[in-house]
């Protein structure tokens, strides 16, 4: 699949793993994790950024815990109607972008944000365009967070393949965060591995 077109079935997405799908399902066990991160390494003030927010109930959860800077990029703009609908409060305070974070982060000044995280975002990302991890990086000034799905369920991650296919439909790419983000400059704080995804914390040294 070529970039393009990973980009074209998200915006697009409806039904299974779409805004209105997630909003559904709610906050979950990384929507816990990371508010435990949070606790622990980020103040109330702190500028947020999640990349991949969808329609925002991970931020939600975090809104509800007292963070109020929030913003979120989602490539699909249905995201940020289902927000509006099921998390009004959110819509209200935060600030959000539609398009791809590819798009969208060169735009960011450097150490825009405190801390930025994704939850599985950064395993949809085309090999052309792995550039995107140094933006990332570049525009936060503390902690960046991934929790990506990294074969904890049996039906993904499977060992030893590059690439494997969910349904048959959209690709994920399997890949070692820890040695990504290390080879850029990053230190692991946190490794915490759940039913689904395992939550990484990096900090710059």
């Amino acid at each position: 699949m070529e970039p393009e077109d990973n980009h074209r079935s998200w915006a697009e997405r409806s039904g299974e793993f779409s805004p209105e799908y997630y909003a559904q399902i709610g906050s979950n066990e990384v929507s816990d994790t990371l508010a435990s991160v949070f606790e622990y390494y980020v103040d109330d003030d702190a500028a947020i950024l999640e990349v991949g927010c969808s329609s925002g109930r991970h931020l939600a959860h975090l809104l509800d815990d007292g963070y109020e800077n929030l913003t979120g990029i989602d490539i699909n703009d249905e995201s940020f109607d289902v927000m509006a609908e099921k998390y009004p409060e959110l819509a209200a305070t935060g600030t959000f972008h539609t398009g791809a974070i590819e798009d969208v982060l060169p735009d960011c000044p450097d150490n825009a944000f405190d801390v930025i995280y994704s939850v599985e975002t950064l395993q949809h990302i085309h090999p052309e365009n792995t550039w995107v991890f140094e933006e990332l990086i570049r525009v936060t000034s503390d902690i960046l967070i991934t929790a990506e799905n990294e074969g904890n369920s049996p039906q993904r991650g499977r060992s030893g393949a590059e690439v494997s296919y969910v349904h048959d439909d959209f690709p994920l790419y399997h890949r070692n965060w820890k040695q990504v983000f290390s080879d850029l400059g990053l230190a692991q704080l946190v490794c915490e591995p759940g039913n689904r995804d395992t939550v990484r914390v990096f900090r710059a040294l």
